[in-house]
């Protein structure tokens, strides 16, 4: 498409359907305000929005995400994640000024850091993820569609499902349905990364 940034597709997309905010926030049951936010000023408060979105548009979550679509294995190099590829979620709504951030500004958000490990796959169902999650990351719990699976890679993580709360060290791992509500955090006061991969129906 040509965009950047998951609210620039998620606008675009909308006017090829000709659907308006108001009437994308009733099929997905987003808050107009928060479809506002997600287009014009980059704000994503965590994935879950942009899944119901998706879903709403009738689209993969993963259109949200792609510059260009590949067919057959798509292999993602150390160091070679697209800057189009990442963004930032579990910020103050203050402190959100763009979905796509450089690595760099990436660090200096102190938020979730999401960065696709397969933007590119065509027709793909499952997003999988490296996020870095800052000790003061601000994230509510969400609900979805679909399953999610975590492995930790450093740090420690906590795992909010439901209303049980486990904590996770690196090598651990936990498979989920997303439709429980849920929310992951680091523990201990230091960063913590994850291998996230998340699993949406279509």
């Amino acid at each position: 498409m040509g965009t950047h940034t998951p609210g620039e597709r998620i606008a675009e997309l909308r006017n090829t359907y000709s659907v308006d905010r108001e009437t994308l926030a009733e099929r997905s049951g987003v808050p107009v305000e928060l479809v506002a936010k997600i287009e014009d000023e980059g704000h994503i408060p965590d994935l879950a929005p942009l899944i119901k979105i998706s879903r709403a548009l009738g689209v993969r979550l993963g259109t949200l995400l792609d510059d260009h679509e590949q067919l057959g294995p798509v292999i993602t190099r150390a160091g070679e994640a697209a800057a189009s590829a990442r963004f930032v979620t579990g910020l103050p709504d203050d402190s959100a000024k763009t979905a796509a951030v450089t690595e760099t500004a990436a660090r200096g958000h102190q938020g979730l850091s999401f960065k696709a490990l397969a933007a590119d796959k065509n027709g793909r169902h499952m997003e999988p993820f490296i996020v870095d999650i800052e000790p003061d990351a601000q994230q509510e719990k969400s609900t979805h569609e679909g399953e999610e699976f975590i492995h930790v890679l450093a740090g420690e993580l906590s795992l909010e499902y439901g209303t049980g709360k486990e904590t996770l060290k690196a090598g651990d791992s936990v498979y989920y349905d997303s439709i429980v509500p849920h929310r992951v955090l680091a523990a201990g006061g230091e960063p913590a990364r994850i291998l996230a991969v998340i699993y949406t129906p279509v």
